[in-house]
This record gives C-alpha cells, structure tokens and sequence, in this order.
C-alpha cells in the first residue's frame, strides 16, 4: 500500500500517507495548517451540471472545524429548477474524501466536494448525489454485489489553425503530434485531473478533427478507471472543471457537447460498468467468460435504456448524435467488441495466453489472470448528461436486471454479433426497439418507467417529474426534421447549447 501511495500524484494523499477514502477532518485541518493553505472551497453540481462554488478565507481553527463540520446553507431553488423558493433553503457539507489542492488558484486553496442537507439535517431527497449513494445501498443490499463504474470523456479543444502537419479529417483517431496539436495540452490536464483525486486509465486523441475556415476542432478522449459508482461521478464532473479551466488558461475554447456539426463525428460520455463481490470482477466466471451476473445486469441496462437517456442525453442536440451508421447506437441491443450496439462488451483478456512473454522472449510467462479487467460499456450518454442521476440508473438498471426473471432470455434475444446496419442484418433490425429520437420521447419514457427508479426511494418521484418537465420543454419533437439540411439553423442550435454539462 506504501509503495503505491508514494506513486499517487494526490498532494493530500502523499502528505497525509493514506488513500483519499480515509481523509478525516482533522487530516485535512492538520494539511491546511502544515501547508499554509489560505482559502477552502465547497463545490456541489448545480441542476446545470456544472460544478458551484462557495468560497471561504480561513479565519482561525475553530472558524475552519465549524465550516468542515457544519457546511453552510445555500439557495436551492437558484440550483434546481425543481425546488420552490419557499422552501429552498439547503445545507452543503464537505465529503472529506473528496479534497484536492486547486491547480489553477495563484492562492493556496483546498477544494471539497459537498452533498446537499434538508432543514432537518437529512440527506436531500431532490438531490441527484442523494440518489447515487441509495442507488448504491439498494443495489448491494438486495443482490450481494457492488458497483463499480468509470467514464470515456470525449472533448474537443477548438483554436486558431496551423499551417503545416494537418490531420486528416475525422481520422484523428490516437494521432500524435505533429499531427495532433493538444496532445501536450490533454497531458497536463491528466495530470491536473490525477491530482485532483481522479484515477485516470489513459487518454488519446479521437476520430473528430477538422478545420473550418482559420478555425481546428480536435477531438480527445480521457478514460478514467473503474471505482466505486459514487466516487466515478465526482471524478467525472472534476475532469470536466479542470479541462474548462487549463483550456481558459491557455486561450482555447473546449466543448463537450454531443454535436457540434453536421457530418463530423460527436462526442459521447460511454459509461463503462462491472460488479463486484468479496473485491472480485463478477462480470467474469471462472472460465473467464462473461457470467450470468453480467448478462442480467446487461438485460437491466438494455430494459431501462429508453429511459436511461433521460440522464444521459439531456438536450436536443443529443439526438442529432444518436443516428445510424455512426459508431452511436440508435438501436437497443448487446455484443462482443461491437460499437454499433448500445451495449457493448470490449475486448477481456480471456484468451489466457502470456502476451508480454511473446512480445518480450527473455520475459517469464504471465501466470495473472487480467479477465479481472472486464466491463461492460453503456454507448448511448454524451456530455450533456446529469453524471450522479445518470450512474445512479444505471445503479438501479444492474440491480433491475438481477432481479428479472427472465433477464437471460431476454439477454439472448437482444444480443447481436455483426454490425446492426449492414445488409446481413437488415431482416433483424426492424425487430429491434428503437432508442428515444429526441427529449420529448425521453421523458415520455422516464414518465413510463418512473417506477423502477423510485422503488425502495432511489429517485424521488419529485425529482423525476422536474427532469420530465425539463425535458418536454424543449417541444422537440419536429427539431431534426426542421434543422436538417438547414446550417444555419444547425449551429444556432449548436451554439445554445455548446457549454452543457
């Protein structure tokens, strides 16, 4: 464990000796003396998904404990649409575990994640962090398993256009430099996120890149590591507060909507997935194949689907990402290695063979198993999403699946094995439910399955009737019809809602 903190780029875990999850408050009082930290922050995710921010000048210790141990009340109604002004005082309080050192303040600040408090001192029923952490409990209470999720953040950074060493268009997939230009940007802000708290896989350039008169628009990616489902949707939202901050550091302008033109790859947020018992993958059995357990949860995420975009693809434009023939599903399905279905199950090291050994002759023989690294990839969010509502259905859709009776025929039923759209599987396409095509038909969906999410309280009905009214009032429903073929009107769309998420 020593060894691997002393690689861990966390200021708070390298000074304090311990992983973030056992931060206390007199750790983070002892590191806020020690290394003179002057100012301490609160953030919590407004209903925009962005993260909020109260900003605090230590006073003295007790001022310091009172803050760390109290929270401070906020204003939820200028927060969530969905809460009155009559009764819209809330309390945020600090999650220590969440601390990180902010990496762009010139003052020495502490920045902290916070959850949202009633006025009688109990977790917020509207609250989407509340929701997670039930999503969570219930899931683990009722099957055995935990929860472990991670997130592909897909971006483009958007600057002035260079000469020489161009890219070819929409073909930028793991470029380097010269040929990609914000590879040396993407790898300060890995290690800003990192940091940060964030436990991050790796990150690469994308398939999206072009030029529009003296502009270049490169997309990236930064993929995270599978953590427990609360802790994946903090370090989600962190990232993105990151990535728009160096971005602005740097004069660059940074998007994470789903579509930003017409013709040009979009940027999806594919949620990877994978259960745990006694600290193991249960998405694997012993022979290495995918278990049961995996393809129930599977038949849950592929059920709850038509819904699930209700947090997940949050703005009209989402949908003008999901068409066919693009690597985004539009059809409710599962496969091997296939990034035409919505479920997809990457590549898992089942083979058993010693890779390295074979690359590298005077190594030894691999006896590890890494079948362990298994997941099972959700293709339809992008970056408009509500991140803790989003991970905490996709809570509630493992823990649906387990429970159906009939999830392994229904995983049977759903799953294909070559490309949806090519002439070999026009006959079975048809017989495939369609997802959502836009936010009204999202929230009609949300609407008819809202009993699934509030069961055992995960979701407040409350809750879920402000994201169906959200959604319906764009009035949607015609958008695509009358935007297409039309530019004009297509990046007007664009432009309002660039910044989401």
């Amino acid at each position: 464990m020593k060894e691997n903190l002393k690689l861990n780029p966390n200021p708070l875990v390298q000074f304090l000796n311990k992983p973030k999850q056992d931060f206390t408050k007199e750790d983070l009082m002892d590191f806020i003396e020690k290394k003179g930290i002057k100012m301490v922050n609160f953030r919590y995710l407004g209903g925009d998904g962005r993260l909020k921010v109260l900003n605090f000048v230590i006073n003295n210790r007790k001022y310091l404990d009172s803050i760390l141990s109290a929270g401070e009340r906020v204003d939820g109604s200028s927060l969530f649409k969905y809460i009155e002004a009559g009764s819209s005082d809330l309390y945020v309080v600090p999650r220590y575990r969440t601390a990180f050192v902010n990496p762009f303040s010139d003052i020495p600040t502490l920045e902290i994640l916070c959850s949202y408090f009633n006025k009688d001192g109990e977790p917020l029923d509207l609250s989407p962090d509340n929701a997670l952490k039930k999503a969570h409990k219930v899931l683990k209470e009722r099957t055995g398993y935990d929860f472990q999720t991670m997130g592909e953040l897909e971006y483009y950074v958007i600057s002035d256009a260079e000469e020489y060493y161009k890219a070819v268009d929409q073909r930028g997939y793991h470029e380097a430099s010269p040929f990609s230009k914000y590879g040396d940007f993407r790898q300060e802000a890995m290690l800003a996120i990192a940091k940060c708290g964030g436990d991050i896989k790796y990150g690469h350039s994308e398939v999206g890149n072009f030029t529009l008169g003296d502009t270049l628009y490169e997309q990236n990616e930064i993929e995270f590591l599978p953590v427990d489902m609360e802790d994946s949707a903090d370090q989600l939202v962190v990232a993105k507060w990151v990535l728009r901050n160096l971005a602005w550091q740097y004069g660059y302008n940074l998007t994470f909507a789903p579509k930003i033109t017409t013709g040009k790859a979009g940027s999806g947020l594919h949620i990877h997935t994978r259960l745990m018992k006694n600290g193991k993958n249960a998405m694997v059995d012993r022979n290495g194949k995918l278990s049961n357990a995996a393809k129930k949860a599977i038949a849950g995420y592929l059920t709850l689907a038509p819904s699930l975009t209700a947090f997940g693809n949050t703005n009209p434009t989402s949908y003008f990402r999901l068409v066919p023939n693009q690597e985004a599903p539009t059809k409710i399905c599962w496969g091997d290695r296939n990034r035409s279905v919505l479920v997809r199950v990457p590549l898992g090291w089942t083979s058993g063979k010693s890779m390295a050994s074979i690359a590298n002759p005077i190594e030894p023989a691999n006896e590890t198993k890494f079948s362990e690294k298994q997941t099972v990839e959700f293709r339809c969010p992008d970056g408009s999403a509500d991140l803790y509502s989003l991970i905490a259905g996709l809570g509630v859709a493992a823990r649906y699946g387990l429970e159906m009776p009939n999830a392994l025929e229904f995983a049977e039923k759903t799953y294909v094995d070559v490309d949806i759209f090519s002439d070999a599987f026009k006959d079975r396409l048809n017989s495939l439910e369609q997802l959502p095509t836009n936010c009204y038909e999202s929230a009609e969906n949300l609407k008819r399955q809202a009993d699934i999410y509030t069961q055992y309280g995960v979701f407040s009905q409350k809750m879920i009737d402000g994201m169906i009214e959200q959604l319906k009032s764009f009035k949607d429903q015609k958008l695509f019809k009358e935007v297409s073929g039309d530019p004009d009107k297509m990046m007007e769309l664009v432009n309002k809602y660039f910044y989401c998420g």
